[in-house]
């Protein structure tokens, strides 16, 4: 299985890492996805999907705070990735994100996976 970083983001409260893993990109963001950081998603989302990656896994395990606007950023990367054939995998989301998720409805629309190695190996 292929393995390489693509690149990272950072700012003051949200570093987001890119690495391949195979036929899908992994999206790392660790920290708080608000409306001041969802730009640092957003890039490197849009960016794997640019370089031919349709199936996107982010892992949230390291991420402690998603708002609406970080939900918006997933949500607008899932359709994109559906168009090109792929589609979006969440991971080991923490409670507090999970909570985000449910009280939307938006984990209906996203593949959802307890563990990143369940999110690759599925």
């Amino acid at each position: 299985m292929e393995r390489g970083t693509v690149g990272s983001a950072q700012s003051g409260r949200l570093l987001v890492e890119v690495r391949e893993e195979g036929a899908s990109a992994v999206v790392t963001p660790a920290g708080e996805l608000d409306h001041h950081t969802a730009d640092l998603l957003r890039e490197p989302l849009e960016g794997c999907l640019e370089k031919g990656y349709a199936r996107l896994i982010i892992d949230c395990s390291r991420l402690e705070f998603c708002d609406s606007t970080g939900l918006n950023v997933m949500l607008g990367a899932r359709l994109k990735a559906e168009a090109a054939g792929g589609g979006v995998h969440l991971a080991a989301m923490q409670p507090v994100v999970a909570r985000v998720f449910e009280i939307t409805g938006a984990e209906a629309v996203f593949t959802v996976h307890d563990t990143l190695e369940a999110a690759l190996s599925g």
